[in-house]
């Protein structure tokens, strides 16, 4: 399971308080393709607006990408939702703030992935965050009262540990760092 991961749909307006490059307030933000593999294949792709970028993090802005609701049972994903999408060129994982039309927040999304990789874009052309989803999850809601560890069963059965032991062995770690952060209060210091 993965936050965000269905078929592609309209990006939303970002703030143009908020932009990728310095000095150019007010100015539309660069927009980029979310790129979400799997396996060795393109799960997802979908477009989303360069909020910030200082060489390792990386925050972008995107419509949720389904074309219907899709309930998890702990929290509901929707048309008119916006994820705000925190990625790191040197963690194992990314976070997804989600919000709802009004701007309610709903709650933190995690990915346990690679560190990113991301490319800037030719001359009329989107840059990628290309990262690899490597089943792990968590989920902590809005008032921080739930956290929630997902997908362990689907991990053990991608036969990561055998067939990249210390890739396993940092997704692990990532999931328990996030974990921690998430029920120790200092969850949200990660998005600044």
């Amino acid at each position: 399971m993965s936050a965000n991961s269905a078929d592609p749909a309209p990006r939303p307006t970002a703030p143009d308080t908020a932009d990728a490059t310095p000095g150019t307030q007010g100015a539309t933000p660069a927009t980029v393709d979310i790129v979400l593999v799997k396996a060795g294949r393109t799960k997802i792709r979908y477009p989303a607006d360069l909020l910030h970028d200082d060489g390792t993090h990386v925050v972008v802005r995107a419509a949720w990408a389904g074309a219907g609701v899709r309930d998890f049972g702990f929290v509901r994903f929707e048309p008119g939702d916006v994820f705000t999408e925190h990625y790191w060129r040197d963690r194992w994982y990314a976070v997804k703030e989600v919000r709802n039309a009004e701007g309610t927040l709903k709650g933190w999304y995690c990915d346990i992935t690679r560190p990113a990789d991301v490319t800037r874009g030719g001359p009329g052309e989107p840059g990628e965050v290309v990262c690899e989803d490597l089943d792990l999850d968590l989920w902590r809601s809005a008032d921080g009262r739930t956290v929630l560890r997902l997908d362990e069963d689907e991990f053990a059965a991608s036969g990561l540990e055998t067939t990249d032991p210390r890739a396993a062995s940092a997704a692990l770690a990532a999931l328990d760092d996030l974990e921690r952060r998430a029920t120790e209060g200092d969850f949200e210091a990660l998005l600044t």
